[in-house]
């Protein structure tokens, strides 16, 4: 299970380190991150992670941020939806028919029926509507449920993390950090 004890400094500098600028957000946020940082934190600051708590798809668009995100939901044994959300952001972007057609029967299988090893919180008309269209697998297949999973995230994993440990430790840190 993760640590939600925040990481000494040289760790978070470490867990910093490489990060690249393909976050979301705009060429001045970034070299504002970049300039208000000491010299071997390049990638998280302040002012991104606080931007977190702005929305759920704020914190899913930072790289860093949807590992922590990810991590918090594994301590707490509920990761099985950004697991799956994550799953269909992939699968959309298949272009083979074939191997859409695999894919949606894998996710069917590990996520969306009834007893599947990490099944998801759906209504039965929407796992119903899913079974019948698996076998004309098309890149909209699981929409309906990726649209419930974000959210149920949104009303509920994310105001919980925003709340952690995780998250205050690393507001903490990170404005530490910036008065050095």
């Amino acid at each position: 299970m993760p640590s939600l004890v925040p990481p000494p400094p040289t760790e978070l500098q470490h867990f910093n380190k490489n990060m690249e600028n393909k976050r979301g957000g705009n060429l001045k946020f970034r070299l504002h991150c970049r300039s208000s940082q000491p010299e071997n934190t390049d990638g998280l600051c302040f002012e991104e992670i606080s931007q977190w708590s702005h929305s759920l798809e704020r914190l899913l668009s930072s790289k860093y941020g949807m590992k922590i995100f990810q991590a918090f939901l594994k301590s707490e044994f509920s990761d099985e939806n950004i697991e799956f959300w994550l799953v269909c952001e992939d699968y959309r972007k298949i272009k083979s028919s074939f191997r859409m057609s695999s894919r949606a029967k894998k996710i069917f299988k590990r996520y969306i029926q009834a007893e599947a090893p990490r099944e998801i919180n759906i209504d039965h008309k929407t796992r119903d509507l899913i079974r019948r269209n698996i076998n004309a697998a098309t890149p909209q297949c699981f929409s309906d449920a990726q649209r419930i999973v974000y959210g149920l995230m949104e009303r509920d994993s994310y105001p919980r993390f925003l709340r952690s440990d995780i998250y205050q430790a690393l507001m903490d840190s990170t404005s530490d950090l910036e008065k050095m």
